[in-house]
């Protein structure tokens, strides 16, 4: 294993390895141990109890959360017509048609972080699938990013709209929030995922769903959440 800095060290002894935290105990844990020079990031990682190799046992969706991220997210449109406007006044950052997708497949370029497209634009960025798939930035139905109704799609993404998806070792990462966003608003984040992930549930699913749950920041340790005090 990697050396840790001292910084990390000390965040450690902190953090009882052992223990369930309750959220709110967690929560203020993780800003205590963020001890970089830039407002870290805290991340939710939850290990839910499915098969991802099933496709009935899949967990993917989005949700909008209250204080949103504390990141502005660049977002792409790929429209044509009148849907172009609408997406420029509604605040994408980029805005276009054929032409994008061209320039993403001969350029490489991916300077934004979100891509939204409306349903009759997905034949041509079909093209660029295996640019996007890779980089979790294909446009999906589920994650409300292929819509005709561009104006809620990016007001959603810029109000702070995350996405979350399940993946091969069936755990879920989410960011919900800055470290500066102070515990009432990290905990409010952090419950509406939860919930989110509680009614994304496949019927598949069988047994305890969720495994563990653990929050924290860019560059401190985990802290464990009690997953049993989160469905009762």
């Amino acid at each position: 294993m990697p050396k840790r800095g001292k910084n990390y060290q000390e965040a450690m002894k902190l953090v009882d390895r052992t223990k369930l935290y309750d959220t709110v105990d967690a929560i203020e844990l993780v800003q205590q141990t963020a001890k970089a020079k830039f407002d870290e990031t805290v991340e939710l990682s939850v290990r839910l109890g499915v098969d991802p190799r099933h496709a009935d046992q899949q967990v993917r969706g989005a949700v909008v959360l209250p204080h949103g991220t504390g990141k502005t997210r660049r977002v792409l449109v790929i429209a044509k017509g009148e849907k172009q406007k609408e997406a420029e006044d509604a605040g994408a950052d980029f805005v276009g048609g054929d032409e994008m997708v061209a320039k993403i497949q001969t350029e490489g370029w991916l300077d934004f972080d979100v891509v939204v497209a409306t349903p009759d634009m997905m034949g041509v960025v079909g093209r660029i699938g295996r640019v996007l798939g890779p980089k979790g930035l294909m446009p999906n139905p589920k994650s409300g990013t292929v819509t005709f109704d561009v104006t809620k799609a990016v007001n959603e993404i810029k109000a702070g709209k995350v996405e979350y998806r399940v993946d091969k070792a069936s755990i879920v990462h989410v960011p919900i929030g800055k470290v500066s966003f102070g515990t009432d608003k990290l905990r409010e984040n952090f419950s509406a995922i939860i919930e989110a992930l509680i009614k994304a549930k496949p019927a598949a699913a069988k047994g305890k769903y969720l495994k563990t749950v653990t929050v924290a920041s860019t560059m401190g340790p985990g802290v464990k959440i009690n997953p049993g005090k989160l469905t009762d």
